[in-house]
C-alpha cells in the first residue's frame, strides 16, 4: 500500500509535496494510517483532533491518543474542544450535522491562522460508495453519484482509491495503533446500516466490487464533466446576467427539449429543493414564485427572474444638503447653471429653493405618485411600473427621493417635473447616484 499510495501522490497529487498539512485525526484506523503514510514519506504535517465530548471518557481517551502518537513522531498537534449537543440544539441542527459545522469551522480557521496550504481527511474508496448510496436512497442529481471529491479547494482526500479493507490489511503488517469509536458499531445512522449490511451483500454478489465501482465513478465524473460544459455553452445563450439577479429567457429556454435539466445544472447553485414546483414555474402565471433558503425565482411574462430575497426593511432615510449620508447612495452637490444637463437615469438636477430638507429616502409604496418630468399630469407610481413592464423584483428594488413626503425622483428611472430647473431657477443641486 506504502508504494501504491506514493505513486499516487507523484501522479496526481503532486502538488502536495513540499507543503504545509494540516491533516484531520480521529484516532481511527483510516487517520491513523494516513498519519503513518505520510510521516513515512516525510511529508511536512500536522495533527487537528476534534473532541466532541459525545462519549465521555472514550472521547477523551481518543484525544489522549492521538496527542500521543504525535509526541511519539514530533508531529505539531492541535486540539479543540466542542459542546456539540448544545450547538446542535441552539441551532436546532442534527448531531452530526453540528459536528461537522463545527469541525470544518475550525479547520478553516486553522488553515487560515496557522498558514497551511491544505486540509487532508483519511476518507477512503468504502466511504465514497456509503455517500453514493446515501444520496441514491435519498434522489439525487448526477453530482450526487460521482462520489466525495479527491479535492474541493484547500481540501485533499489522498485515500479515496483505497478500500476499508487496503487500509486494515496495512495496518495489521505495520502493527499500527488506532482507537474504535463505539457509535461505529451502532445500526442507529444510515451510513452505519449502509456499511453493516448493505455494502457486504454487494461485495459477495461480486468479489471485484470495489474496482467496479471505482471504473462506475470515473464513467460518471467523465459524463458530469461533459453536462458542465455543455450548460455553461447553453446558460450564455439563454440567461442575461446582472450583479443584482439572473434572467432566463423562457422562449429560448423552451426550445430545448431538455429544458429541465438546465435548469437543475443553472439553479442548484443556489440550494433549491421544490424542483417539481420550479419546473411548474414555466407554464405558470406572471408572478408566481418559487424561494430557496436566500433567493427566489420569479415568473415575469416570458422570463425567471432569480434574485436573492429582499430583506431590506421599509425603512426612511433622512437625506441632508451638507452631510454626508452613510446610509444612502446618493450624492448632493450644489452646481452653477453652465453646468446644467438634461438629466439622465443616475443624476437629476433639481431646483434647490423648491425642496424641504432633509430629504426622504424610501421604498415605493402602495398609493405612491408622481409628476413625471417631459409629460403633463400626475402618474401613479403602479401604473409607471405597469407601462415601463417593471417585474415584481425590480418594484421592490424601487426607491424614491421625496421632500416633504413628495416624489423628487423615482431613483435611477425617472425625476418629478415639479422640482426640475427651470428659467426662474436661481440654485441649483445636483443629485447623483454613487
Amino acid at each position: 500500500m506504502l508504494q501504491k499510495f506514493q505513486n499516487h501522490l507523484n501522479k496526481n497529487l503532486p502538488f502536495l509535496k513540499g507543503k504545509k498539512l494540516l491533516l484531520a485525526v480521529s484516532g481511527g484506523i483510516d487517520s491513523m494510517v494516513l498519519v503513518e503514510l505520510l510521516h513515512h514519506l516525510k511529508f511536512d504535517i500536522s495533527v487537528a483532533h476534534c473532541n466532541f465530548n459525545l462519549r465521555g471518557d472514550e472521547s477523551d481517551g481518543d484525544t489522549e491518543f492521538v496527542k500521543s502518537t504525535c509526541e511519539k513522531y514530533s508531529i505539531k498537534f492541535y486540539v479543540k474542544h466542542f459542546e456539540t449537543k448544545e450547538y446542535a440544539n441552539l441551532h436546532k441542527l442534527s448531531i452530526q450535522v453540528a459536528a461537522r459545522q463545527l469541525r470544518y469551522d475550525w479547520f478553516n480557521e486553522l488553515l487560515e491562522k496557522k498558514g497551511f496550504d491544505y486540509l487532508l481527511t483519511a476518507h477512503h474508496l468504502d466511504d465514497s460508495v456509503e455517500t453514493f448510496l446515501i444520496n441514491f436512497t435519498r434522489g439525487t442529481g448526477l453530482e450526487g453519484l460521482t462520489g466525495i471529491p479527491q479535492q474541493n479547494e484547500k481540501i485533499v482526500r489522498p485515500l479515496l482509491i483505497f478500500t476499508r479493507e487496503d487500509i486494515e490489511e496495512y495496518s495489521k503488517e505495520n502493527n499500527i495503533e488506532w482507537r474504535e469509536d463505539s457509535s461505529n458499531a451502532s445500526d442507529k445512522y444510515l451510513r452505519n446500516k449502509l456499511r453493516h449490511k448493505v455494502i457486504p451483500i454487494l461485495k459477495e454478489l461480486n468479489p471485484g466490487f470495489s474496482d467496479s465501482f471505482l471504473q462506475t465513478l470515473e464513467n460518471l465524473q467523465q459524463s458530469e464533466s461533459m453536462v458542465d460544459d455543455a450548460s455553461r455553452i447553453v446558460y450564455h445563450e439563454v440567461v442575461q446576467d446582472s450583479d443584482n439577479e439572473k434572467r432566463i429567457n423562457l422562449s429560448e429556454l423552451m426550445m430545448l427539449p431538455n429544458y429541465q435539466a438546465y435548469l437543475y445544472q443553472w439553479l442548484k447553485p443556489f440550494r433549491f429543493t421544490a424542483w417539481k414546483d420550479i419546473y411548474d414555474l414555466v407554464s405558470a402565471q406572471s408572478g408566481r414564485q418559487v424561494f430557496s433558503e436566500e433567493y427566489r425565482l420569479l415568473k415575469d411574462r416570458d422570463t425567471l427572474i432569480l434574485a436573492k430575497k429582499n430583506e431590506l426593511k421599509l425603512e426612511v432615510y433622512p437625506v441632508y444638503e451638507d452631510v454626508e449620508n452613510l446610509n444612502v447612495p446618493l450624492k448632493i452637490s450644489v452646481c452653477n447653471k453652465s453646468d446644467f444637463r438634461l438629466d439622465d437615469k443616475r443624476c437629476i438636477f433639481a431646483d434647490k429653493d423648491t425642496l424641504k430638507f432633509p430629504l426622504e429616502f424610501r421604498k415605493w409604496e402602495e398609493g405612491d405618485y408622481f409628476y413625471p418630468f417631459g409629460m403633463t399630469g400626475k402618474k401613479k407610481l403602479s401604473k409607471y411600473f405597469k407601462d415601463e413592464k417593471f417585474s415584481l423584483i425590480d418594484k421592490e428594488n424601487t426607491w424614491l427621493l421625496c421632500s416633504d413626503n413628495e416624489v423628487v425622483w423615482v431613483v435611477g428611472k425617472r425625476a418629478d417635473r415639479r422640482f426640475s430647473v427651470n428659467e426662474t431657477t436661481r440654485n441649483i443641486i445636483k443629485i447623483e447616484l454613487k
